[in-house]
């Protein structure tokens, strides 16, 4: 792989504006390369063998060099008159930055190369710039986490032995300080002396558990400190000699250096309550302080060591992208003098390098030493010394794909397409549309399975979704939120969808039966029930509770979906919305849900009758099921909207208060027809269609921007063909209203009315599958905007102290 495409895979998505401007650089390259050819085009003989002077290049006076006059000398030479470039380091707008001067600017095409190192100026202090803004920001977060770690482990002790540490504290002074007030008069020679204070220094080590980190700071882990103070008897003893005469003049000053754990922090510090439960958000709404007093119990000690355990595991994949960033960034400006060098033949890039090694960029190493010590710390507290393990989660391996994945997806696929084709043909051989009794198969059974073809539908998007998020680095994964080890990729996804629908099309090659049975008027109890065991089965592997069927995934989309169920009640975040706008699309889908519930329930099944349909507690619901995704849709908005105060939150729900009322218009015009409900319905429905438009393309996807760069589109677009934009917007505005089928009756010719009805349903649920790409291309533009690429992680403490000090 060519360096270019292998320094914009490697790259930060959210950081792509911050690294450095590689292809523009190697464009510039390129037009100097151009005029040089342009200058001086290479000589061609008449005649004869036709060989490049590359190779002679080990035969030093056969290869000719177009040096433009220039000897070569060495970075370090005094004469910088022979030197190409010259770096200098200037201080603008009181901060620092660096430009270059070339030096031989009356060369031919010298004119190209000052623009090049102009440019090649402005991307370095770019690079240095934002790369001592980050450094800058992860030091104060060390610094917090500094804090936070002084109370975890004072916490610690007053959970681990809450009435005799003070008791061990208070002994461990007295002996220090009769240590400290006898040591004028013991020998410093006597062996026996300088044993019991090395017992004493060792006492000390195994009680200053609570040292701060900052405190520690010039050692990167405790262990070598005590391996030292165990190993190196002989020179503790140098030392204890050296020290004796100051602890003479100051008998206390052990006291100060080997102090125990500062329980006091713990005097002015309160536990944030950073869960978002039902019983948080009714505090909240009633203003009711979210920090707690401290509650000594293992259950609090354990929610802490979890969240901090988060808080470090976070901070440290920051620093890991801090260091490729300045890792890569090094690496592109080498490559690009290599180049420069190659082209021109001069010797700038030693020159050019020298001042990147010595920069910021190249220098600085606050972020190794911070990830060494997040690594000992780490390690030391949240996982018992184990260091392998530590290394693990702090380091996770990438999820290799395995071929049996795709094996399985593939057999899958081939079995869906062989029983799709086996179903039409049986379908055409025996006959079936002929069949009379195909009605009453088309209003009872068809709906049953159409919600496993709308199911199937939805995942096979929503995998294509993840292809191209993939293909045009969409940040999905930190979007959503997704483990990097546990994340399904578009394989995976296939598999689910294509496993489905084996499961579905076997039931209904099971249940093609037309006719009842001439002597009891039923059907079959076994084939009837088979939709609904194909349900119950899928039901039990989503509730799976074992370590089977990609569990974190399935209980990721549990806890959104109880989410959306109680969507007042807890934080919204994207995964949560994202969701509940993903059922909005499949209303058709619980209203097929329903209709389980009533054929199985009221005994239907077995002569193959809806009368259940009839029933006012089932039309009642019918209202209510079709309600459920948008009115827990506004329910997250408003809940926004007080959270953030942004009023676009409360358009949003009012967006979709008018579609919970265009669908009930709709659905009452369905039961009751009539021209006054079908005005009515029209009416609703086109403003809220309208609405819906105007906001999936202006709000949900940017587009529509009249000044931007990209006319009526915005001004970063990830696909690079513009006319997929355009084409997307208009397919959306068709498919939104789709809805035009229920109130104007349209008809196609031998399509029946359910069949319709699961055709509608389709398209809007492709038409959601192209506005989830389009969102999240959006969602991930402004992260890259804001530089936003790393999760905020709540801290367990909150410090009486900073409230103050901020206020």
């Amino acid at each position: 792989m060519k360096f270019g495409k292998e320094f914009t895979a490697q790259a930060v998505p959210e950081w792509h504006e911050a690294y450095m401007d590689y292809d523009f650089l190697k464009t510039l390259l390129k037009e100097i390369q151009s005029f040089q050819i342009r200058a001086n085009p290479p000589a061609t003989s008449p005649g004869g063998l036709k060989r490049k002077l590359t190779l002679y290049r080990a035969f030093s006076g056969l290869t000719r060099r177009n040096s433009n006059n220039y000897t070569h000398m060495n970075p370090s030479s005094p004469d910088l008159e022979l030197q190409p470039i010259l770096v200098n380091s200037v201080n603008l707008d009181g901060s620092q930055s660096y430009q270059t001067t070339f030096l031989m600017p009356t060369v031919r095409g010298g004119e190209y190369e000052l623009v090049f190192f102009r440019r090649l100026d402005d991307e370095f202090n770019k690079v240095d710039k934002f790369y001592r803004s980050k450094v800058d920001e992860v030091l104060k977060e060390a610094e917090m986490l500094n804090k936070q770690m002084d109370a975890l482990i004072a916490f610690r002790i007053k959970v681990e032995n809450p009435a005799g540490w003070s008791d061990r504290v208070a002994d461990m002074t007295r002996l220090t300080s009769d240590v400290a007030a006898t040591a004028a008069a013991l020998t410093a020679s006597s062996p026996s002396g300088a044993r019991e204070r090395r017992r004493g220094l060792h006492l000390m080590y195994a009680i200053e558990e609570g040292q701060s980190l900052h405190e520690q700071s010039d050692e990167s882990d405790h262990d070598k400190m005590e391996k030292e103070s165990d190993n190196s008897d002989q020179k503790e003893e140098e030392q204890e000699e050296k020290k004796e005469e100051e602890q003479e003049e100051k008998p206390k000053s052990m006291v100060r250096t080997f102090r125990p754990a500062p329980l006091e922090i713990l005097n002015r510090a309160k536990i944030n309550n950073t869960l978002a439960t039902p019983c948080s958000t009714i505090k909240s709404f009633l203003k009711v302080p979210q920090q707690t007093e401290l509650k000594f119990t293992r259950e609090n000690l354990r929610k802490v060591e979890e969240q901090l355990k988060g808080a470090f595991y976070e901070f440290y994949q920051k620093l890991r992208l801090l260091k490729s960033y300045s890792f890569l960034n090094t690496l592109a400006f080498s490559k690009i003098m290599k180049k420069y060098d190659k082209i021109t033949t001069r010797d700038a890039s030693q020159v050019y390098m020298k001042m990147v090694d010595n920069s910021f960029l190249g220098s600085s190493d606050e972020v190794t030493k911070l990830m060494e010590r997040v690594e000992a710390t780490f390690i030391k507290h949240f996982l018992n010394s184990n260091r392998s393990k530590g290394m693990s989660v702090l380091r996770p391996k990438a999820k290799k794909e395995r071929h049996r994945i795709t094996f399985y997806m593939g057999f899958f696929s081939g079995c869906t397409a062989a029983l799709l084709i086996a179903l039409v043909l049986i379908v055409k051989a025996r006959k079936i549309m002929n069949n009379p009794g195909r009605i009453t198969y088309m209003q009872t059974m068809f709906p049953l399975y159409s919600l496993f073809g709308l199911m199937v539908l939805h995942v096979l998007i929503y995998a294509a979704n993840i292809y191209f998020w993939r293909r045009y680095r969409v940040n999905y994964s930190f979007i959503f939120g997704f483990k990097r080890e546990t994340e399904l990729g578009y394989r995976q996804v296939l598999l689910l969808g294509f496993g489905i629908a084996v499961l579905a099309l076997c039931s209904v090659h099971l249940n093609l039966d037309m006719e009842m049975d001439p002597k009891t008027k039923d059907y079959e109890a076994f084939t009837e029930l088979l939709p609904l065991n194909v349900l119950i089965f899928l039901l039990i592997i989503l509730l799976w509770p074992f370590n089977m069927f990609y569990r974190s995934s399935r209980f990721f989309l549990l806890t959104c979906i109880f989410h959306c169920i109680a969507a007042p009640l807890y934080k919204v975040t994207f995964p949560d919305f994202f969701l509940a706008d993903q059922l909005t699309s499949q209303v058709q889908s619980l209203r097929s849900l329903e209709f389980y519930i009533c054929y199985y329930a009221w005994g239907d099944y077995k002569h193959r009758r809806n009368n259940c349909k009839e029933s006012p507690v089932f039309i009642t619901f019918s209202f209510i099921v079709a309600v459920i995704p948008y009115w827990s849709r506004l329910l997250q908005c408003l809940r926004r909207l007080f959270e953030e105060k942004d009023p676009m939150q409360g358009y949003n729900g009012l967006k979709y208060f008018l579609t919970i009322v265009a669908v009930c218009l709709r659905t009452a015009y369905n039961i009751n027809k009539g021209d006054g409900w079908k005005a009515i319905a029209w009416v609703f429905s086109s403003l809220a269609a309208i609405f819906g438009t105007y906001w999936d393309l202006v709000f949900d996807w940017g587009l529509l921007q009249r000044h931007s760069k990209n006319r009526w589109l915005r001004d970063k677009l990830l696909v690079p063909h513009k006319s997929v934009y355009f084409g997307a917007m208009v397919l959306n505005i068709l498919l939104r209203f789709a809805w035009l089928q229920t109130v104007l009756n349209f008809r196609v010719t031998s399509l029946h009315k359910e069949t319709m009805i699961t055709l509608v349903a389709s398209l809007e649920i492709i038409r959601r599958g192209m506005w989830n790409f389009f969102r999240l291309e959006n969602e991930h533009l402004n992260n890259v905007g804001k530089y936003r690429a790393f999760k905020s992680v709540p801290l367990p403490f909150n410090n009486v102290e900073d409230d103050d000090h901020h206020d």
